[in-house]
């Protein structure tokens, strides 16, 4: 028996990216049913005329294409019963719309599965964070077959500037972890910078006017310099994201056999981030790390002075 379709599009996964996205979504006017593992987070979704569902499972039962915006590769996994019975019933005659993060051969794999299972599946990762999110100016990098991709194309468009098709999977998720590499060791050395000069005395709001002023100035080098400024790390982007992220790009790189120099030292630092606590917390509160770092070094170029002894002082133990 043929399940009813009662909308056209489901939406799981409402964090700090996926609220914003599929409220985007609503307010344009699409039917959507949408689903959250903690409950509140759908609240504003019902309000914006959404609807919202107890089960996962009742998503596809409703939609015909449904987006999948979840943290990593087990959430995905466990949601769409992957390995399991309830894994065909879920997605045969649907289309799947991976736009999280994963590694690239995790997206293959779930691709061959979902259409061994009668799916149809596209790779829609998004450039941006949560400020691009609410505005509706992701960028959307979208990756399947051809049919699928154009259908996906106009699903997303409320969420997005702009949308680039890259072929066939896994060369959306390649193309975003590409981009990220650049976002990543971008916003490193703008953080550095802000701390050199932070060090160095600078007026840190002159800093900022003549960053703001200049060809470097960008969406991103804005919203990062406005939080070193204030000391407000709130996340657009969380420290552990972004190590989720910079550990995709160092697989890719490895299996590729493909030097990453700049990324490899941004691993250490995000990493130290996360350990001192700070994993919630905006990318830009890397300079955490890098201000122990400083700390360290000081430490030790401190250390010597403190041991050596003055001369006077010998003198005088030796005449007493």
């Amino acid at each position: 028996m043929q399940r009813e379709v009662v909308v056209e599009v489901g939406f799981i996964g409402l964090g700090i990216m996926g609220q914003p996205m599929a409220l985007n979504l609503a307010r344009a006017g699409r039917p959507l049913v949408v689903w959250n593992r903690s409950p509140h987070r759908c609240e504003p979704l019902r309000e914006a005329g959404a609807l919202v569902v107890d089960e996962a499972a009742e998503v596809f039962e409703r939609a015909e294409v449904v987006i999948v915006m979840l943290a990593n590769e087990a959430a995905i996994d466990a949601v769409l019963e992957r390995g399991a019975a309830g894994f065909a019933r879920k997605v045969a005659g649907r289309t799947v719309v991976h736009m999280g993060t994963t590694s690239p051969g995790f997206s293959h794999a779930l691709e061959a599965d979902v259409r061994a299972a009668g799916g149809h599946y596209v790779e829609a990762p998004v450039s941006g964070s949560r400020g691009p999110a609410e505005a509706g100016e992701l960028v959307a990098m979208l990756a399947g077959e051809p049919e699928a991709v154009a259908r996906v194309r106009e699903v997303v468009g409320p969420m997005c500037s702009n949308v680039v098709e890259c072929g066939e999977a896994p060369k959306a998720l390649l193309m975003k972890l590409s981009v990220n590499l650049f976002l990543i060791t971008m916003t490193t050395g703008l953080v550095e910078s802000f701390h050199f000069a932070e060090r160095h005395d600078l007026d840190l709001a002159k800093l900022v006017e003549v960053l703001d002023s200049g060809p470097m100035s960008s969406k991103v080098s804005r919203a990062k310099t406005a939080k070193l400024l204030t000391g407000d790390f709130e996340a657009q982007a969380a420290i552990a994201d972004v190590l989720m992220n910079n550990r995709l790009i160092a697989g890719a790189a490895r299996a590729a056999d493909i030097a990453s120099p700049l990324l490899d030292v941004c691993l250490e630092l995000f990493a130290r981030t996360r350990e001192l606590g700070y994993g919630k917390e905006d990318m830009a509160a890397v300079v955490r790390a890098i201000r122990e770092r400083t700390e360290a070094v000081q430490g030790r170029a401190a250390a010597p002075a403190e041991r050596a002894e003055p001369a006077e002082g010998r003198e005088g133990r030796a005449q007493g």
